[in-house]
């Protein structure tokens, strides 16, 4: 560290190394990324601005784009494409082209998060401290809204469902499984009683979940937390550990209840829930409802390898898409939608062997993967094509995944004393 003189003529201070303060500087960007990736509200959001000038600034200071990652470089690569060459299918060509460039832009940013990642997977701490403070911080507006704690609290909610600082509440609750989850993982590694500061920003994510009414967001949250324990029971050698983990699962389930309690002695939402938590809503089985509209959209794109085009869809059907594998083949083509899929599983499929190897980031790929997986099953009912935590958790992946290939946090091979020579 070297030694400056202040210009009074003073005691010598020091001075951070210029390489110590730059990665100062890139570590707040990239929180401030993720921290602004909760607040898409209005379009163009803060985030795309914010995130298209901070990928070029990265690429200029030399971040690589390694061939670790290419499988996803390529596939995006590959669906965007296609959306390209359904534009010409669309009746509205300006929307459409603006839809494939939002795609485009959301590719980029999947990209930038493996490159990142992949260069030092230790970056995952700062993605999650931002991600889980712009979460906490998205779910209490959320709630406060629902509640009207404040005025002009409506502006957070969208037909009596908390929308927090979100467009639609089918995305706020899927936003917020992720921070929830990383939040339970670290309860169920860690000391709870070290940790008890954790609940309360826990219990405003659950509540902000639940009163977001999605159905999805519910799914993919029991479905990722079922995961997580799940994984946790299976890597934990220990008997005594394990025990404990049985212990906390019984208590986490009786908090839920008590909150999911405590939420429903207000009559307002005990109806809402009561109306959201049908399994069949009248929209999915109508005539030309949801379920309907799967089984005669891929009859349709059969005849269309092109697509239909962006944002065409609804011309066909009383409603958009609702599926992301359909809304690949109608928007991007026979080649959008195969390589929506393949991307898919091949990222699920090369995720799968980092889950048991003990690296530092072992809890984390466990909820990434756990909420990637959610996710991939979500997409089966919902069009989760322009969610940006969905290209976010791919990127994760990815990098991810690049930094095992690349050997990052692996235990040094022991060197011997006295090495044969030949």
């Amino acid at each position: 560290m070297s030694l400056a003189t202040d210009h009074f003529g003073g005691r010598p201070h020091a001075r951070a190394p210029i390489g110590l303060q730059a990665r100062s500087l890139g570590n707040g960007a990239l929180w401030l990324a993720a921290f602004l990736s909760g607040f898409v509200i209005e379009e163009p959001a803060p985030y795309e601005l914010y995130m298209a000038l901070l990928s070029v600034v990265w690429l200029a200071c030399g971040l690589k784009l390694r061939r670790e990652f290419g499988p996803l470089i390529i596939c995006l690569m590959l669906y965007i494409a296609g959306g390209v060459a359904s534009i010409p299918m669309a009746k509205e060509m300006g929307d459409a082209i603006m839809y494939i460039a939002v795609s485009g832009f959301l590719a980029i940013t999947a990209i930038f998060y493996a490159a990142i990642i992949a260069e030092d997977p230790g970056r995952f701490r700062v993605i999650q401290s931002g991600y889980i403070a712009s979460a906490v911080l998205v779910a209490a507006i959320g709630v406060a809204g629902y509640f009207q704690l404040f005025p002009g609290a409506s502006y957070f909610t969208l037909y009596d469902r908390a929308r927090g600082t979100f467009q639609d509440p089918n995305v706020f609750g899927p936003f917020l499984v992720l921070p929830t989850v990383l939040l339970i993982q670290k309860l169920l590694r860690q000391s709870v009683l070290r940790n008890l500061h954790l609940l309360v920003p826990l219990a405003v994510l659950l509540l902000g979940v639940f009163l977001s009414f999605s159905r999805g967001a519910w799914g993919v949250l029991s479905a990722s937390v079922l995961l997580v324990y799940f994984l946790a029971l299976v890597t934990e050698k220990a008997s005594a550990r394990r025990a404990r983990l049985v212990l906390l699962g019984v208590i986490g389930i009786l908090a839920v209840f008590a909150l999911i309690g405590a939420a429903l002695s207000v009559d307002t939402v005990a109806d809402m829930f009561a109306e959201r938590a049908k399994l069949v809503q009248s929209y999915d089985g109508a005539r030309l409802g949801r379920f309907a509209r799967y089984s005669l959209g891929f009859q349709l794109v059969m005849e269309h390898p092109l697509g239909l085009g962006p944002l065409e869809f609804n011309k066909y059907f009383p409603e958009d898409e609702h599926n992301v594998y359909l809304k690949g083949y109608t928007t991007y083509g026979w080649l959008g939608g195969s390589i929506y899929i393949l991307m898919a599983l091949w990222t699920f499929c090369a995720l799968v062997p980092l889950l048991f190897k003990a690296r530092p980031w072992t809890a984390f790929t466990q909820s990434v993967f756990a909420v990637f997986t959610a996710h991939l099953i979500l997409s089966v009912i919902i069009d989760t094509d322009h969610w940006r935590h969905m290209y976010m958790l791919y990127g994760l992946a990815w990098g991810l995944i690049a930094a095992e290939k690349l050997g990052h946090g692996r235990p040094a091979r022991p060197v011997p004393a006295f090495p044969y020579r030949k």
